[in-house]
């Protein structure tokens, strides 16, 4: 086999990977892969591979991804979990547009050096940072964001930085959207330990 037709199968063997990782592939991925650092780059100057940021890469004939951002924050930070109005946002309850995507982290987890998309990073206890992850799948990829009633709770533990308003806005967009599951926000204002806060609040709501 020529020079140029071992080069060609090494591309197309590295397309193949790639799509089986859903068309996304993050540089440590694709090295264990058995990908050359120099075939993601040549297929990037090509055009074929976008960089959504450093060290990620996708293929450049997939659909548009729906939420970059988050996107992103998963394959840089994998042990986050979107939180506070991200969530929210996610969650469709809030009008607000976030600015940054905010973040939890275990506290003594390493902080993250992520230059885009911007970040806001919250560290939590392990018994709060474990509590309400689910995972939703965005575009193919894997993404932990926290339950709306854990992030309920999580809000009104930061209602000093959210704002009350915000807050209040927030649970009465869940009440009117979703079925009012009111154990469950108690079990996770217990471990936010806002019960006290929260609870004449969903007195008023039930």
């Amino acid at each position: 086999m020529s020079k140029t037709n071992q080069q060609g199968a090494l591309y197309e063997e590295a397309r193949r990977i790639i799509r089986e990782h859903n068309g996304i592939i993050r540089t440590s991925q694709a090295l264990k892969a058995g990908i050359h650092s120099r075939t993601l780059y040549a297929l990037r100057d090509w055009g074929e591979l976008e960089q959504i940021s450093r060290g990620v890469f996708r293929l450049s004939d997939q659909p548009p991804i729906s939420n970059p951002d988050l996107v992103t924050v998963a394959f840089r930070i994998p042990r986050a979990v979107i939180c506070l109005i991200s969530a929210l946002a996610f969650h469709e309850l809030t009008t607000q547009v976030p600015h940054r995507v905010s973040i939890a982290l275990e506290k003594g987890a390493q902080s993250p050096r992520l230059e885009h998309p911007p970040i806001t990073v919250h560290r939590f206890s392990r018994q709060v940072f474990v509590a309400g992850i689910e995972t939703h799948d965005i575009d193919g990829v894997p993404i932990r964001i926290y339950s709306p009633e854990k992030t309920l709770a999580d809000c009104f533990r930061f209602r000093n930085q959210i704002g009350i308003e915000t807050v209040l806005d927030a649970l009465k967009l869940y009440r009117a959207r979703r079925q009012f599951k009111v154990s469950e926000l108690l079990e996770y204002a217990r471990i936010c330990r806002v019960e006290k806060i929260m609870m004449p609040y969903l007195e008023a709501m039930i």
